[in-house]
C-alpha cells in the first residue's frame, strides 16, 4: 500500500522530541492520515532560538486533522516515558506506533568533547530508545500491525565516519544496534509477529533549527530538504505491513523512490543538497 492510500485512522502514535523538526513533521503526516499522536517532549516554554513547544505542536497535528495529546517530560526519565504511554492508552485505547526520535548530538573532537557532552549522547539517544520502545513493547504487541521507527542510521562501518566523530556515532549507531536486535528478539517464532522494527535516515541535510543555528546556517539550510521528505517517508514506512519493513535501516529518498515519487524537488535542497553524515553515495 502507498502512503498516498493509507489510513492511520484509529492508529495511535507515541513520539519522542517532537515539538519541532523532523518529529514534528512525522506527526503531522501521520495526523493528515487520521493518527491519534501523543508527544512526549521537554518543551512546554518558547526556547528563544528555538521556535515551538509541545503545546504549539499538538495544535499543528490537530490542524492537520489527527488527535493529540502532550506530555512534558524527559525520554531519559523512566516515569515520564511511562506516562506518555500511559496517556496513549488512557486517551487512546493503546499504541500502534513508537517513534524514537529524540536525540542529542555533539561532533567536537574527542579531547574537546566534555564528559557531560558524551553522556548526555548517549542517555538521550540510547537510553531513551530503549525506555520508550519498552514501555510500548506490551500494548505494540497487542496492535493488529505494531510499528516502532527509530531515527537513526544504517550502520555504515566507512572508517570515515567512524573517525568523524566516534561519540555521536556511538549513541546513534547504538540507536540503530537496539532496532535490529528487537527486530530479531520479536521475530514470530517469538510472539512479535505484528511488530515491525525499523530505522530511517535522511540522505541529505534536513532544513531543521540544528542546522539553521550553525554559523553558516543560513547558506546551509538553502542546501538542506525541508522535514516534509522524512515525514514522507516514515509515513510509508509505517503504511506496509510490519513484517515488510521489519529488520531494515532506509534511507528517505530510497523509500520515495521505491514508492514512485521520483520527483524530490518539492522538498527544497536545490540542485546540490548536502548530503547527510553516515551517508555513502558510492
Amino acid at each position: 500500500m502507498s502512503s498516498a492510500d493509507a489510513s492511520f485512522t484509529d492508529r495511535t502514535m507515541v513520539i519522542s522530541g517532537a515539538s519541532r523538526g523532523i518529529g514534528l513533521a512525522i506527526a503531522v503526516g501521520a495526523a493528515r492520515r487520521g493518527a491519534n499522536v501523543v508527544l512526549l517532549a521537554k518543551t512546554a516554554e518558547p526556547h528563544p532560538k528555538l521556535a515551538g513547544t509541545v503545546h504549539t505542536a499538538v495544535a499543528e497535528i490537530e490542524a492537520a486533522g489527527g488527535k493529540a495529546v502532550p506530555v512534558v517530560g524527559d525520554v531519559r526519565r523512566e516515569e515520564d516515558v511511562q506516562r506518555a504511554v500511559d496517556t496513549a492508552v488512557e486517551h487512546f485505547g493503546g499504541v500502534d506506533i513508537c517513534v524514537n526520535n529524540a536525540s542529542a548530538i555533539a561532533t567536537e573532537p574527542t579531547e574537546q568533547l566534555s564528559a557531560k557532552k558524551f553522556d548526555l549522547m548517549q542517555q538521550i539517544n540510547i537510553r531513551g530508545t530503549f525506555l520508550l520502545t519498552r514501555a510500548c513493547l506490551p500494548h505494540l504487541r497487542k496492535s493488529a500491525a505494531g510499528h516502532v521507527l527509530t531515527i537513526s542510521p544504517p550502520l555504515n562501518m566507512n572508517p570515515h565516519w567512524l573517525g568523524a566523530h566516534p561519540s555521536y556515532t556511538l549513541s546513534k549507531y547504538g540507536m540503530t544496534l537496539l532496532s535490529l536486535g528487537w527486530a530479531n528478539e520479536y521475530t514470530a517464532e517469538r510472539g512479535g509477529a505484528h511488530i515491525g522494527f525499523s530505522c530511517l535516515w535522511p540522505q541529505t541535510y534536513i532544513a531543521t533549527a540544528a542546522v539553521t543555528n550553525l554559523a553558516d546556517g543560513q547558506d546551509l539550510v538553502k542546501r538542506s530538504r525541508s522535514p516534509e521528505i522524512m515525514a514522507d517517508a516514515a509515513v510509508e514506512i509505517l503504511s506496509r505491513p510490519p513484517a515488510e519493513v521489519n529488520g531494515n535501516c532506509y534511507i528517505d529518498a530510497d523509500v520515495l523512490t521505491a514508492a514512485g515519487i521520483t520527483d524530490l524537488t518539492r522538498y527544497g535542497g536545490g540542485d546540490d543538497p548536502i548530503i547527510d553524515i553516515f551517508v555513502d553515495l558510492s
